[in-house]
């Protein structure tokens, strides 16, 4: 049995569903399929949270039109006969949509925010299983939320692995079927309120349902011919990496390449499954292999976080920021679900590197602004070096101010600004 997942760009329109579609062709049966929302859907259903939530109701209705627009135009290319079944299939998932979004917010931002980005897979899914079945494929459509149950952390959810792993085993049987479809990035809690594993979590879906389902391989497709040393939008001249290690792998996630979600390869590690990361453009080409290897070094892999912001806290008393102001600190991140890309302290101060989140940023800064001094600069530059020398240095700094650096033996950081 093999789990293959399909991000967005490979579903972004109907030629992209009918290339996922010929490359499902090329293998044979049991396949677990994850796919995520199509194209850039998750970024539109974010807006419409955020319309939603702040009570926006003229841009709410604008774009939720324009997303329903987005996937009918997908489906006329699909199926030629309007009367298709799938069209009524695809309406009862917009009304139950429009019906969320036509109720009043919740106090909780991360609770309506998962239960309407959620759509994004749910109609995915569901269109890619319809045109799987048109073109007598053996294809089921499995609603994941049904199986993998998480706790109530909303946006960043925790897996419950007990309860998971007997519904799933319970649940995913071929039964006559050679394809399962099922949505990435998705879960639910014990009393089946929708979750969402974070940004970017349907590799950790596949990872998931292939530890539990002790799957043959995983296979990732993306647009690129597999992970490649630096990502081709920032750098020229990228090398793939035939063959990298699980520990390679989980640093290189952990440090936010783009190409496999951090916590995907822990459940795949843990029982030897191998993870192939090829193009869904050029599916025959081999791709990258991740598994058990042993090499005393890579060359040197580049790693681009934009759009960051450096959080610099400091006592008012100017005392030490020492193990009790650090726990203070951390917990106000670890409670607004702020993931920490670097950090460092000093003797007075403790300077924090993340992602560009407003709303958890803004919750932050009003929940630590009653202790301590808080200043903070955005629109910087994350890039991360492993393997470096000082000639990869070089060539990330020009015309950069570098001003936080760390290294360890195998890893540079800098955080920058541009001169």
């Amino acid at each position: 049995m093999y789990v293959f997942k399909f991000g967005g760009a490979s579903v972004k329109n109907a030629e992209s569903v009918k290339n996922l579609a010929k490359i499902l062709q090329k293998f044979s049966e049991n396949i677990v399929v994850v796919i995520s929302a199509m194209g850039k859907s998750t970024n539109a259903l974010e807006q419409i949270a955020d319309f939603f939530f702040t009570g926006n109701q003229v841009e709410l209705n604008k774009s939720f039109d324009d997303f329903k627009n987005f996937h009918f135009s997908v489906m006329k290319d699909l199926f030629v006969d309007s009367e298709h079944s799938s069209y009524k299939k695809v309406n009862e998932v917009f009304e139950k949509m429009q019906l969320k979004i036509s109720g009043k917010a919740s106090l909780n931002y991360d609770f309506d925010y998962d239960q309407i980005v959620s759509y994004g897979e749910i109609l995915s899914t569901l269109i890619v299983c319809e045109y799987l079945k048109e073109i007598r494929i053996k294809a089921e459509w499995m609603d994941i939320r049904e199986s993998l149950k998480t706790d109530n952390k909303y946006r960043e959810a925790k897996v419950d692995w007990q309860n998971t792993e007997m519904l799933m085993k319970q649940n995913f049987l071929f039964e006559g079927k050679d394809i399962l479809v099922t949505q990435g990035f998705l879960g639910s809690t014990i009393n089946n309120l929708t979750t969402t594993l974070g940004r970017e979590g349907s590799d950790y879906t596949a990872a998931i349902i292939a530890f539990v389902l002790e799957a043959e391989k995983v296979i990732i497709w993306k647009d690129v011919p597999g992970v490649l040393n630096a990502d081709p939008k920032w750098f020229d001249d990228t090398v793939l990496l035939e063959k990298i290690s699980y520990k390679d792998a989980i640093e290189l996630a952990f440090y936010g390449t783009s190409v496999i979600h951090p916590k995907t390869i822990q459940p795949l590690k843990k029982k030897s499954i191998p993870l192939y990361v090829k193009s869904f453009i050029e599916p025959d080409l081999s791709g990258t292999l991740v598994t058990n290897h042993d090499y005393d070094t890579l060359i040197p892999v580049f790693i681009f976080k934009m759009n960051q912001v450096l959080i610099s806290i400091s006592a008012r008393d100017l005392s030490f920021i020492a193990e009790d102001y650090m726990e203070i600190i951390l917990g106000a991140f670890a409670r607004n679900g702020l993931n920490i890309n670097l950090m460092q302290n000093s003797a007075t101060s403790f300077q924090i590197c993340v992602n560009n989140d407003r709303n958890r940023i803004d919750r932050i800064v009003a929940e630590l602004g009653q202790q301590f001094n808080i200043e903070w600069e955005n629109a910087l530059e994350l890039v991360t070096i492993r393997y470096f020398d000082e000639q990869t240095i070089e060539r990330v700094t020009v015309q950069k101010e570098v001003i936080l650096e760390q290294r360890n033996k195998t890893t540079a950081q800098m955080v920058m600004r541009n001169c």
